[in-house]
């Protein structure tokens, strides 16, 4: 039995990993934490994603509520990843959190010392095999232009997602690209022609859009269009959990979904 503790357990994504831990027969949850002063600390975490009672109150994250947990599942916030990694020690943690600065991008790299880490923009296992997919196109294909189109909610904050982001990297990695150096977000007026080192991104954002990623490759005389929409956003938590599985027992290091599918790096 792996016991989990899940960080963001308030938010959408929160609810629907505490639904996804209590529905399965191999993982207990122990800990659901939210912000300090949210109304819903003391709630039944079960009740709260309607899952029913479970015994396992809201909590503020602190060291003593991680105390007997084996992996932190976390869908939280930047600031809120933040501040749990201290409190951490070296817990298997799992994160979804989008929209991470450098700042936290080197601390998760200097909390990978200590225990495993494995950070994913997408917890989606068909958008990991995507990845792997562009990553090979773009490298037998080094000729043609690579444009990212993605389409979220309107309440998403970050663009371009961090999925789109990790789909560019995948596609700058084929190519040996410094990802950074040739990512252009969006083109307005006399931008000129297009240079052949670039990789172009283009965010929309409306009504209730889960999340839809497209990467085009486009040659002289064809367009190939690499794909995946989410249709429920049950398939993340499901991603999360499999993933936690996964991680339990791990050497220290950090990790990605291509790890636990077993497609490498």
């Amino acid at each position: 039995m792996v016991r989990i503790a899940v960080l963001g357990a308030t938010g959408r994504m929160g609810r629907l990993v505490i639904d996804a831990v209590v529905r399965a027969d191999d993982l207990k949850l122990v800990a659901a934490l939210t912000r300090a002063g949210s109304q819903a600390i003391g709630t039944d975490a079960g009740v709260l994603a309607g899952a029913g009672a479970v015994g396992v109150p809201i909590a503020s994250a602190s060291a003593d509520a991680l105390a007997d947990c084996d992996v932190i599942i976390d869908f939280s916030s930047p600031d809120a990843l933040g501040q749990i990694l201290p409190l951490s020690g070296d817990i298997p943690l799992v994160s979804g959190t989008t929209g991470l600065g450098p700042d936290l991008l080197d601390a998760l790299v200097e909390r990978a010392h200590r225990g495993p880490v494995l950070v994913a923009a997408n917890f989606s296992t068909g958008v990991t095999l995507l990845r792997d997919l562009v990553e090979r196109a773009a490298r037998a294909l080094p000729d043609y232009d690579v444009e990212i189109v993605e389409a979220h909610h309107r309440f998403k904050r970050d663009a371009p997602s961090g999925t789109a982001l990790a789909l560019g990297q995948s596609a700058a990695a084929g190519r040996d690209w410094n990802h950074d150096e040739v990512a252009v977000h969006g083109r307005e007026g006399q931008v000129g022609p297009r240079p052949e080192r670039e990789i172009g991104y283009h965010a929309i954002r409306g009504g209730g859009i889960i999340g839809e990623h497209e990467v085009w490759l486009v040659g002289p005389g064809e367009r190939i269009q690499l794909s995946h929409s989410a249709i429920h956003r049950a398939t993340f938590a499901d991603g999360a959990v499999r993933a936690a599985r996964w991680i339990h027992g791990r050497a220290p290091g950090r990790y990605d979904l291509r790890d636990v599918l077993g497609l490498g790096r």
